[in-house]
């Protein structure tokens, strides 16, 4: 699993691209996994929903009862 994130990773975000420090590096790799790779994966804990997917849901319920 972990070998598939980092392929997505390096394919989607790093190859070519040439960081200046480490710190611009961990904020484009943190920005990549929290603003686009753990939003639209499936999680096999939400019935594989993506997180937004699942909140809406969840949210509609709420608003339901």
């Amino acid at each position: 699993m972990a070998e598939s994130f980092f392929q997505l990773l390096k394919r989607e975000r790093i190859r070519r691209k040439v960081y200046l420090t480490r710190d611009e590096a961990r904020e484009d790799v943190f920005d990549y996994v929290e603003m686009f790779y753990n939003r639209k994966r499936k999680h096999g804990h939400t019935n594989m929903l993506p997180p937004a997917e699942f909140e809406r849901q969840y949210f509609m319920r709420q608003g339901a009862v």
